[in-house]
């Protein structure tokens, strides 16, 4: 077994459950059970773990914690444990040792002062809510006041505080949250805006009447600036890497992975450069009355191209109507209009291998969430990117297979 198998196996077979029950025993605990539910490999790199457990404690208490495990070079503050050849560091929520500002962060006395120090007005409690945590890179925490008002709590590595309240900063005439500042130990504290997720609305509502132009509107009006420094990868040029992750975890997926990131790939660009989103999917528009009246988490904006931004969310939706196929007529139906909407710009064929690749990007996450049956849901991913490459359309590619009779046609239902 090579190397990357054997940490994969450390990190998510039996011997993390060991591993874990070592941990909570050292600190008066007893493991109940376990699951990893992130998984973050790296090839040629090191492999991040996310777990969520049970845990009874010595007074007879019972608790939900989450712990995060790595491999590779480890950073200071984690707990470390080996079977002689590999060494392991494991570490419990909120101490995570990349994002030092992270119990600050959930914290309701520590993110009251936070606000109050931003000049914000915090009578009574402080209501938190974790939004997302991605161990070792990032964590959102949801802050909302008594009056309702919301700022979001990001938590990044120290390095990056000051760079992404600048960025926001820079962006203040865009559709992207106003930033009230930043601590040098990795917090952005973000304001709210109106509106809910894209994905939200589409999961939620018969039917949605999304404004396209609205979109494109959102993306021209990102600033200038944001493309001066170097053009970002395209999602086609790191089909590569995808593959590769996918091969690790799935071998017998390899073959199929990698002929689909040589039919993405390209040496040269496709489109004009112009300031991108760099990870635009149905979660970071804002809509309110089939308008978009945001874009969240511009991290990675930066200088690129027209087509990753549309590639990415087209690639998106496609994934999210196979998730949800009761609800994939109307998910098509926004994607089919946001496509004649971006071919009005973009080559249609140059979209749909933008959208496949992304596609591929998003055939390594039944794995790292450790989804059951993360193998089956892997290869629908494959053979999702396969059609969108084979129909050249994101409207024929993306419609749902039949067990019976090949592919179900929702073309006519999504041009309606």
């Amino acid at each position: 077994m090579d190397q990357v198998n054997t940490e994969l196996s450390l990190l998510t077979g039996e011997p993390a459950g060991e591993m874990l029950t070592a941990v909570v025993g050292e600190a008066g605990g007893t493991l109940l059970r376990w699951s990893a539910t992130q998984v973050d490999h790296q090839p040629r790199g090191r492999t991040t773990v996310g777990y969520t457990a049970r845990v009874r404690w010595g007074d007879g208490t019972e608790t939900g914690e989450t712990f995060g495990a790595c491999s590779g070079p480890l950073p200071e503050g984690v707990v470390r444990l080996s079977d002689g050849v590999t060494e392991i560091g494991v570490w419990r929520f909120p101490y995570d040792p990349e994002l030092p500002a992270l119990p600050t962060a959930f914290d309701a006395a520590g993110v009251r002062r936070l606000l109050e120090d931003a000049g914000l007005r915090c009578d009574g409690d402080v209501r938190l809510r974790l939004r997302s945590y991605r161990p070792r890179r990032r964590a959102v925490v949801e802050a909302t006041t008594r009056d309702r008002r919301q700022v979001f709590v990001k938590v990044v590595r120290p390095s990056r505080a000051r760079e992404l309240h600048e960025r926001h900063r820079l962006a203040a005439s865009a559709a992207v949250p106003q930033s009230l500042g930043w601590t040098g130990d990795g917090l952005v504290l973000l304001a709210g805006l109106p509106g809910r997720t894209l994905r939200q609305v589409l999961l939620t509502e018969e039917a949605v009447a999304l404004d396209a132009a609205s979109v494109v509107s959102a993306l021209d009006g990102l600033p200038p600036e944001l493309a001066d420094g170097p053009r970002r990868r395209t999602w086609g040029q790191k089909a590569g890497h995808y593959a590769e992750v996918i091969a690790a975890a799935a071998p017998e997926f390899s073959a199929r992975a990698t002929e689909i990131a040589r039919a993405v790939d390209h040496d040269r660009p496709q489109g004009p450069d112009v300031p991108v989103h760099g990870d635009l999917y149905e979660n970071q528009l804002l809509v309110r009355h089939g308008r978009v009246t945001g874009l969240l988490d511009i991290d990675g904006a930066g200088r690129g191209e027209r087509l990753d931004d549309a590639g990415c969310l087209l690639g998106h939706l496609a994934v999210l109507g196979q998730l949800h196929p009761g609800k994939a007529a109307s998910i098509l139906a926004a994607g089919a209009v946001l496509e004649d909407r971006f071919t009005a710009d973009l080559d249609r064929a140059d979209l749909a291998r933008r959208a496949a690749a992304v596609v591929l990007s998003l055939a390594t996450g039944p794995h790292r969430v450790q989804e059951p049956e993360w193998r089956r849901r892997t290869g629908e991913r494959l053979a999702l990117a396969e059609r969108l490459l084979d129909e050249i359309s994101f409207t024929r590619g993306a419609a749902l297979p039949s067990s019976s009779d090949g592919i179900v046609d929702l073309v006519s239902t999504v041009k309606e």
